[in-house]
């Protein structure tokens, strides 16, 4: 049996006629802008660097989606109804809001990034600093969401009393997959990672909707 947050969620899941907000649209706008910027820019590896994290964001929200459906009970992560209200929710635990916001903390981490990618800061190389300081910025913000019980998580493996898991799973690969697709020494290179990573989730969501999962 689905819990209470789980339910509350399925009720409005893909159903934006019950919950669209005007808020969506210059969000959308200011997304637009950014990633038109940096294209008109010709700043195509940071664009796809925002599309590679985003992409592996959305393997996660698959995949929790996934857990959802085949527990019975709950996703590990979620965006119910009146603890974390949406404009248009995606996927059980994936809003909008949530999908325009990652693409763009791809494009913005990169951008924090110094251009010599060897260059190491504290003995560290700069890439493994800047992907460990931006995952516990990341699982910090996340943790005071669930503390503000805007994002509900009832799995007793995913808590903030243990933020480890959240951490080396839930943000890590993010920042990790980002800067490597940002390095890659060719744009047709980041692309290809970006599009093995695409490729990767529409296979997930084709079965997660043939099996009803998603």
């Amino acid at each position: 049996m689905f819990s209470e947050y789980t339910q509350s969620a399925l009720e409005i899941l893909r159903q934006p006629q019950e919950t669209m907000q005007w808020y969506t649209i210059p969000i959308f706008l200011i997304f637009l802008y950014i990633v038109s910027k940096e294209i008109n820019e010709k700043h195509y590896n940071l664009v796809l660097a925002g599309a590679a994290l985003w992409g592996v964001d959305l393997f996660n929200e698959i995949w929790n989606s996934f857990v959802c459906f085949l527990s019975g009970w709950a996703p590990v992560w979620g965006t119910p109804v009146g603890v974390g209200d949406t404009s248009f929710l995606i996927l059980i635990g994936y809003n909008i809001e949530i999908s325009m916001m990652f693409f763009i903390m791809g494009i913005t981490s990169c951008l924090m990034l110094p251009e010599n990618k060897k260059a190491k800061i504290l003995g560290i190389n700069n890439r493994v600093f800047f992907a460990v300081i931006m995952t516990t910025l990341a699982v910090a913000v996340e943790c005071f969401l669930n503390y503000c019980n805007i994002l509900t998580w009832e799995w007793g493996f995913w808590q903030r009393n243990f933020p480890f898991v959240l951490w080396i799973i839930g943000y890590l690969p993010f920042f990790s997959a980002a800067y490597y697709t940002y390095d890659r020494p060719t744009v047709k290179d980041s692309a290809k990672v970006v599009g093995c990573i695409l490729g990767m989730d529409i296979v997930l969501l084709v079965i997660g909707g043939i099996f009803g999962l998603i």
